[in-house]
């Protein structure tokens, strides 16, 4: 798993908008070419993982969270996540993980179980996926954002922000 996907680096933003940026904006508009519908995982990436990076400290970078979780809630719905790797299941699940929304959480620790059951490699997953529950568990929302978003931040928010290792 290239680390470049859960860390900042300006460089792999920098690289995703490069070469993915007019894809990016075809799904946040909903005009991807028709022949994107047959793999729904390319989709989830542009909207979940793609815009993190190509969007970084933008607002629109979480604009494509509502149709990234409706793709990954009817791609584990039809049951066809099962017929993906461990690794492809990963980048499917991550919208339930980014949803401000605890039962979306809830379905996030769920669904990390399982792969971490099938792979012990993906134990960390399964923590990250606690982590971010807690988090919406505690806030409703996750506060890291706050500040991109416009969104003030409550005492409780800054006092959390300031820990060590807050924000994923």
């Amino acid at each position: 798993m290239r680390a470049d996907w859960f860390r900042k680096s300006d460089a792999f933003d920098r690289l995703v908008a490069g070469r993915f940026g007019a894809d990016i904006e075809a799904a946040l508009a909903g005009t991807l070419p028709a022949e994107w519908a047959a793999v729904p995982l390319a989709e989830i990436l542009l909207l979940d993982q793609f815009t993190r990076n190509a969007l970084r400290g933008q607002p629109r970078a979480f604009a494509g969270d509502a149709r990234a979780l409706a793709l990954a809630q009817a791609l584990v719905a039809s049951g066809a996540d099962r017929a993906l790797t461990t690794i492809e299941r990963w980048f499917a699940y991550l919208p339930f993980e980014h949803a401000e929304s605890l039962a979306m959480q809830d379905e996030s620790v769920r669904l990390f179980s399982l792969l971490a059951a099938e792979d012990e490699r993906l134990a960390d997953a399964l923590d990250y996926a606690h982590r971010h529950r807690d988090v919406i568990q505690r806030f409703g929302r996750f506060p890291h954002r706050n500040a991109v978003l416009g969104r003030a931040s409550t005492a409780a928010e800054q006092e959390y922000l300031a820990q060590p290792g807050a924000g994923f």
